[in-house]
């Protein structure tokens, strides 16, 4: 592993400790980032060529994909540490993930749609409205173990449209079940919701309400319905991944980590203005990929992802 200079890692400790105490904590007795982060390990640059860097997702190789929103392409960063380009004209795609069959679900609100991109980048349309009327905007998603979809669905208002005002009421939650046509609302008390993510187990689900900056956990029932809404914590976010602990990692000014019960663990400064989303890649999915602004990071960690 290449081992960073002295002085980058004092400028990253000195970076982490400012922003710890801005959050009121203090960072030696309350955070738990050694666990987390690999020796000497500091977020790395990859690249800064994109307008908008978003929708991070891992193939079962630990492959990962990203969107380049306002460029409409969708990019490849490989475990052999190539970046590629996968595919042009992507339906202005946001958020993605894969499913079982290694096909990359992304949302893409060029015409406010779901779609399935098989690895041989044919485009499959799997959602177009809900009960006849144009989606807000799908914005970012998961894919419980049945292979339903859960999807955020905002309104940010695109410069590509030819509408400058929804055709539903309200931003809300939905959910398509696998081999569905018609998407049903899971939830629909929410201000502005966007991050997304679900446990492997498919028995939790996490939301972020970036509108009401709050997280929310759902239990999720056995018909894809969500029970037991759960303030989880006073933060909303615009993207969102798990690790094998069950710590959740959620974006906006760098990363910050969550434990199970709520405790802020860990916060990741990131150098860029925003910082969008993130999953966990490489061959053993511990490199944590994060794309922020025009940029994308790597940080190698001590823990998994379970994506």
């Amino acid at each position: 592993m290449k081992r960073f200079p002295v002085i980058l890692l004092v400028i990253y400790s000195v970076a982490f400790a400012a922003e710890a105490y801005a959050q009121g904590t203090d960072p030696a007795s309350s955070f738990d980032t050694d666990s987390l982060i690999a020796p000497f390990a500091a977020p790395r640059l990859l690249s800064r060529q994109f307008s908008f860097t978003e929708g991070a997702s891992v193939d079962r190789k630990g492959n990962v994909f990203f969107t380049d929103q306002p460029n409409n392409k969708i990019w490849e960063y490989g475990i052999n540490g190539q970046l590629t380009l996968f595919l042009d004209s992507a339906g202005r795609s946001n958020g993605t993930y894969f499913d079982s069959k290694g096909n990359l679900v992304t949302c893409a609100d060029e015409h406010d749609q779901l779609w399935s991109i098989s690895p041989h980048k044919k485009v499959t349309v799997l959602l177009t409205n809900f009960q006849g009327q144009r989606l807000n905007g799908p914005n970012d998603l998961w894919i419980d173990p049945r292979g339903g979809i859960y999807f955020t669905d905002p309104y940010f208002q695109r410069s590509y449209w030819d509408r400058t005002q929804p055709d539903i009421k309200g931003e809300k939650v939905y959910y398509l079940p696998k081999g569905k046509t018609a998407a049903v609302i899971v939830d629909d008390d929410l201000v502005r919701p966007n991050g997304i993510v679900g446990t492997p187990d498919g028995n939790y689900l996490y939301v972020a309400d970036g509108g009401a900056n709050k997280t929310y956990k759902y239990r999720i029932s056995g018909d894809g319905k969500l029970t037991d809404r759960q303030l989880f914590v006073e933060r909303g976010s615009d993207g969102a991944t798990l690790d094998e602990r069950g710590n959740l990692y959620l974006t906006g000014n760098g990363v910050s980590v969550y434990n199970p019960s709520g405790k802020k663990i860990a916060q990741i400064p990131i150098p860029e203005k925003w910082t969008a989303n993130l999953c966990f890649g490489g061959k053993n999915k511990n490199e944590l990929f994060i794309t922020a602004s025009e940029a994308i990071y790597i940080l190698p960690m001590r823990v998994k992802g379970v994506e």
